[in-house]
């Protein structure tokens, strides 16, 4: 594979191929990070019996990157498992991303400008809370 940051890496079609690692690492990093805090919480909180008469949503802690990121350093199960689904989540965005960069590198300006629209509308929903 030709250096990440040459143009001729860039005008290729080696693009496509690292964005579709790119995409694969993502998801199996985001699998074996739930899989791990499943695990975890298994053995915390396994022999429990659930309630389901009572809804009991996410605690508050695991709704919010910096208490996802707590609960990762003491090995809490719940916050690993946030983890992965964050990490898959942020999977595509990333591909967008590397998108804008690739069509920037073949002068391909229309691109440029969809893709940054695109990765502008996904970033202001998730940071406005419009949504709930």
């Amino acid at each position: 594979m030709k250096q990440l940051f040459s143009k001729e890496f860039w005008q290729e079609r080696d693009v496509e191929m690292f964005i579709g690692q790119q995409l694969r690492w993502g998801v199996i990093t985001a699998s074996v990070i739930a899989f791990v805090g499943g695990i975890i919480y298994l053995a915390n909180h396994g022999g429990g019996t659930p309630a389901y008469h009572v809804f009991n949503g996410a605690p508050e802690y695991v709704r919010h990157l910096p208490g996802i990121f707590h609960g990762v350093a003491h090995l809490d199960g719940m916050a690993i498992i946030q983890l992965g689904v964050v990490v898959l989540l942020a999977t595509p965005i990333t591909r967008i991303a590397f998108s804008v960069v690739a069509f920037a590198m073949e002068k391909d300006k229309l691109y440029v400008v969809i893709t940054l629209l695109v990765l502008s509308i996904i970033i202001f929903s998730i940071f406005s809370g419009l949504g709930g």
